[in-house]
């Protein structure tokens, strides 16, 4: 995989990636008669992770800056995060064993791009896994080990910042993959 394309590093999809998003830019995608109930509720699904990662980078933030005592931190933090991990590894399964088969034999031209899709889901998978190693040493920490919390609180914080970063920039660039060839055949088409 070339460096542009690396889920840390690029910026959008090259040229020839960008196949149907020159087409179908994103303001027109909310009015499209071709947006139907799929593509609709896979933006919502994707507007859900962003607003989970979103009210964890708060509450974290929150707790860092001591807004939020650390028990009513980590109580808050454990159900909340694994909703997130959850739904994504899920969804991450449909993805790459029916959308992502489906639309690169749709669309050949834009098989490469479902490639670095799946590398990103793996790259993803690679930081839930630090995620999950330093909440539960967060998690698990004696509550009068104040110092022990604060520390493993900011190593959580790293590792949570970085997954979200790499999801956001994700879930943009497979939207501007999906969502134009939506647009472009129609959902029946592509047969979802």
């Amino acid at each position: 995989m070339t460096a542009d394309l690396h889920l840390d590093t690029r910026a959008g999809w090259p040229q020839d990636l960008r196949l149907y998003l020159e087409r179908y830019p994103r303001p027109l995608w909310p009015g499209h008669a071709n947006l139907g109930e799929m593509a609709r509720f896979w933006l919502e699904i994707h507007g859900g992770f962003r607003r989970l990662g979103g009210a964890l980078e708060t509450g974290t933030r929150d707790f860092r800056e001591g807004r939020i005592p650390a028990e009513e931190f980590r109580a808050w933090l454990a159900p909340r995060l694994q909703t997130l991990l959850s739904h994504l590894h899920g969804h991450h399964q449909i993805e790459d064993y029916q959308f992502f088969p489906l639309f690169s034999a749709a669309e050949p031209r834009l098989v490469r791009g479902f490639e670095v899709l799946e590398r990103d889901h793996e790259q993803i998978h690679a930081s839930i896994v630090a995620v999950v190693e330093t909440a539960n040493t967060l998690l698990r920490a004696v509550p009068a080990d104040l110092d022990r919390i604060r520390g493993a609180g900011d190593a959580y914080a790293r590792n949570s910042d970085a997954l979200l970063r790499r999801l956001d920039r994700h879930l943009g660039d497979e939207e501007d993959l999906i969502i134009p060839l939506i647009l472009e055949r129609g959902e029946a088409a592509l047969g979802i």
